[in-house]
Parts: C-alpha cells; structure tokens; sequence
C-alpha cells in the first residue's frame, strides 16, 4: 500500500467544525492512488453515524464497493472506534472492507488524507459551524477537489484517474 501502485486503498478522517458549538462534521475519504475524495457531512461525531454513511456508500456502489474499497486507514477517534461495525457488510455476509488503525499522534500515516483536509480549509475554514454548512456547499469543495488538475498526473484530475482505474475494474 506503501507505493501507491494498487487502486482502492483509503485514508479516512473527520473534519471538525466549530468547537462547542457544531456537532456535524465532514467525513473526508481519500483514495491513496487517485487522491480522489468523498467528503460526506455527519450529523454528530459518533462511530454510528459513519458506519451508516459506509453503509451508504456500499449500498451506492454495490458490487463494485468491494474492489474499490479494498481497505481503509482511519486514526484512533472515537468516531472509528466501532471497528466491526465498520468492516461488516451491509449488503452480504462478512467483510466489505478492511479498516486499519494508524499509530497514535501519527497522522503522517494518513498523509494523503490529511493533503486533501487543507484543500477542503481553502473552501470551508475552521471556526465555520457545519450546521449551517449545505450538502451544495460540501459538493462544491469534493468537486473542486476532484477536478483539481495535478502534477503528479501529468495534469489530469483525480476524477479522471478515478475514473481510468474503476473502468479497469470492470
């Protein structure tokens, strides 16, 4: 996973809104190879609520979540502590993918994710209280990250790249 070379592994995380004030959060999803993102706003910061988006984002995909998402690294929050609920399919019997857990106080091995959370603060600052943040302004920053034109793709997008390895997929 290190090399970047196999498609589908993800870097997870939550984006916290204004302290004492907001519950809602952003969770941020970023696909190591493609640097794709899917960011999805959470009414409150508990592992229920992202293990009900996960449950969403298999049932969206179907078939395909399995060889998209082929694992998950998330740091030790409370809101990744439900680690079988995470890992357990919704649509089948067992896994839907495998969650990782990166050492404590290392975001570093979440790199890309982290990149991409100040990509998100260019659009959505801290101090902002998600709950008055609309699902159109989350859309706005996840497309604009996606259809960011970077060099290390010889200036395609993520949303291109994406788009390239979920086709061989197929």
């Amino acid at each position: 996973m290190k090399d970047r070379e196999i498609f589908g592994h993800w870097e997870m995380d939550t984006v916290k809104g204004k302290r004492g004030v907001t519950k809602s959060c952003l969770l941020a999803l970023t696909e190591r190879k493609t640097r794709d993102e899917i960011i999805i706003k959470l009414k409150d910061q508990g592992a229920t609520s992202v293990v009900k988006e996960l449950d969403r984002l298999e049932r969206k995909y179907g078939d395909m979540f399995y060889k998209i998402f082929r694992s998950i690294t998330v740091d030790n929050g409370v809101e990744f502590a439900d680690h079988e609920g995470l890992e357990k399919s919704a649509l089948k019997e067992g896994k839907r993918t495998s969650i990782f857990y990166c050492h404590p106080y290392s975001s570093w091995e979440r790199g890309t994710n982290e990149n991409n959370n100040r990509l998100i603060r260019r659009h959505i600052p801290k101090g902002v209280d998600f709950d008055d943040t609309t699902d159109e302004d989350i859309a706005y920053v996840e497309k604009w990250i996606n259809n960011y034109p970077r060099g290390i793709f010889n200036h395609k997008t993520s949303a291109e790249v994406f788009e390239e390895e979920v086709r061989k997929l197929a």
